[in-house]
Formats: structure tokens, C-alpha cells, sequence
């Protein structure tokens, strides 16, 4: 089989007319050029060059041989071009996956910004919640995961994943406006709530903080849909608590931030620590990028060393 170096030999020979010169180009002493134009006239029982007193003459058949061959080494041009980019994250493939909340929130800015830097990088999306998210990442079928944990449900993750903390919301209360319902916990025992599905971090935590406040609860309705719960509030069904990237400001719905030890929500980027595609540090920047600053209830994480998970 040629060898593309023999033929990137050639090319330089014919055209410089010289293997001092050749040798020259390409960086090889000229006893070597010679040994190679000597193996690629084995190769191919070709005679390629006339060896004269004072120099060399390259054969017809060397020429068609440089015509034959262009296309090759053009087309390893080109896959040395491709895999430069690909190693340097300009082009690639990157698996995102993200909890409901911040795929609307913050999904679609960070992937805006990464589309400026890395236009030709491709990014598939998965939605899910945390768990489902992990299993992805640890299974391969993800690279980074958007995850969540509340402060007064803490949450660790496996040895084998890196972390990046992005956000820290704070949970507000929502009301009805003109509800004339408190804006203190402990003055809502006998409110009707609305919150998560059971069994899910959203609902322990409004049942830690109504049980700190004094009183349980009575849960009227359930989605894990913020878009269903404050519409449920506004319609004076009940009241609710969220974390900040789940509510949308609106006339209807009073929100008042809770000042009790634990009432937030932290948001974080994960990914395997052994994974090495190129695209992940400029992915984990957009979404840093991407949390809301001067937003109410919503703080962005301080830039940080990112830790291993667990």
C-alpha cells in the first residue's frame, strides 16, 4: 500500500525539481528523500526520477502519479483540518440533559452563547429529572447533566461525577394578590396547598418547613409543572412554594422569598470526571454564563474549583 508521506515526497521533489530542495521543505536530510523516492519506485515499479550527473528528472509517469495522488493528500488535508476542530471542541457532538426548570430558564441562553463561539458543534438535549439524569450520565449517554438539590434535601452524588455549582435560588411563597392570606408560614396552617409531585424533593421540603412552622400541611393539588402551579394560585386555589427559577413575576401572584435556615434550591452542572470531550469546559461555561444576575431570588454561584461528586 503507498504511503501518503511517499506521495507528500514526490509532490515536493517534481515540483521543486531537486531533492536538496525537497529535503529542504519537508524537513528530512536529502539522502532520506532519496530513500523514500527509492521505496515508492519499489512500491510501485515505477521509474520516477532520471538520476543525472548534476541533478534529477522527474519520469512522465512520476507526474501522473503527483496528478493521481493529489485528491488523496487533499482529502488528508481536509481530515487533519477535521479532527484539529474536533479536538479543540470547534466542531462535536455534546449529550446536555436538564431537569424541566432550568430548560427553560437556562438551556436556551447557554446554548445561544455556545452557538457564537462553537457554530458547528452539535447539541442534543434530553429532559429529566435529577436521578434519571445521573443514571444517563453514568451509562455514557450524556456528557453533562443540569441537577438540582434542596437545603433541606440534600442530595450526593457518585464518586465518579465532577461538579459545578451554578446557582443557589431562594424558595418564595406564592399567593394569590389581594388574597389577604399571611406571608409567614406559620400564619398559613390552615391554608390548601399545592406543591410536587409526593415523594418528590419539592414536597419533603414544604413538609420540613410547615413542620418547623408548626403545623402539616393539607395538600390540595399536585404537578410538578410550575406553569400549573401558579395558575392554580392565581386562580385562589391554594398557595405554593417554588424555587425562584420556577416563578414568573405576573399581577396575579404575589411572591414573597422565605427566610427559614435551608429555603433554597442549588443548581449544578455534573459530568463523569474521566470524560474528555472537548466541548465540556466551553458547555459549563455558557451555562455559568447563562444564570439571570441582578434577578430577584436568584444568586449566581461564586466561580469555583469544581468538586468531585459525593
Amino acid at each position: 500500500m503507498l504511503k501518503p508521506q511517499h506521495l507528500l515526497t514526490l509532490r515536493a521533489a517534481v515540483r521543486s525539481g531537486s531533492f536538496v530542495i525537497a529535503a529542504r521543505e519537508l524537513g528530512y536530510t536529502a539522502s532520506a528523500i532519496s530513500q523514500q523516492i527509492s521505496a515508492l519506485e519499489k512500491e510501485t515499479g515505477l521509474t520516477l526520477f532520471e538520476r543525472e550527473a548534476h541533478g534529477i528528472r522527474a519520469t512522465a509517469a512520476a507526474h501522473r502519479l503527483v496528478d493521481l495522488g493529489a485528491p488523496v493528500l487533499a482529502a488528508l488535508d481536509d481530515l487533519d483540518h477535521q479532527v484539529r476542530e474536533l479536538a479543540t471542541g470547534a466542531t462535536g457532538r455534546l449529550r446536555l440533559g436538564s431537569f424541566p426548570t432550568a430548560g427553560v430558564r437556562l438551556v436556551p441562553p447557554a446554548l445561544s452563547a455556545l452557538a457564537k463561539t462553537r457554530p458547528r458543534a452539535q447539541i442534543q438535549l434530553e429532559e429529566g429529572e435529577p436521578d434519571e439524569l445521573v443514571a444517563a450520565l453514568n451509562d455514557g449517554d450524556l456528557d453533562v447533566a443540569l441537577v438540582y438539590e434542596y437545603g433541606l434535601s440534600p442530595r450526593q452524588w457518585p464518586d465518579n461525577l465532577t461538579c459545578h455549582h451554578l446557582a443557589r435560588e431562594d424558595l418564595v411563597l406564592l399567593r394569590a394578590r389581594d388574597s389577604g392570606l399571611s406571608a409567614r408560614l406559620a400564619g398559613l396552617s390552615q391554608a390548601r396547598w399545592i406543591t410536587s409531585r409526593e415523594g418528590t424533593a419539592g414536597a419533603l421540603t414544604l413538609v420540613r418547613l410547615c413542620a418547623a412552622a408548626g403545623f402539616e400541611a393539607t395538600v390540595a393539588f399536585r404537578s410538578n409543572n410550575y406553569d400549573v402551579v401558579r395558575e392554580l394560585v392565581s386562580a385562589g386555589l391554594g398557595v405554593a412554594v417554588v424555587p425562584a427559577l420556577g416563578h414568573s413575576p405576573g399581577e396575579a401572584v404575589e411572591a414573597t422569598r422565605l427566610t427559614q435556615r435551608g429555603a433554597v434550591r442549588r443548581v449544578m452542572a455534573l459530568h463523569r470526571t474521566e470524560n474528555t470531550n472537548p466541548l465540556l469546559d466551553t458547555m459549563v461555561s455558557a451555562l455559568r454564563s447563562a444564570v439571570p444576575e441582578g434577578e430577584p431570588y436568584v444568586h449566581p454561584a461564586p466561580e469555583e474549583e469544581p468538586r468531585d461528586g459525593g
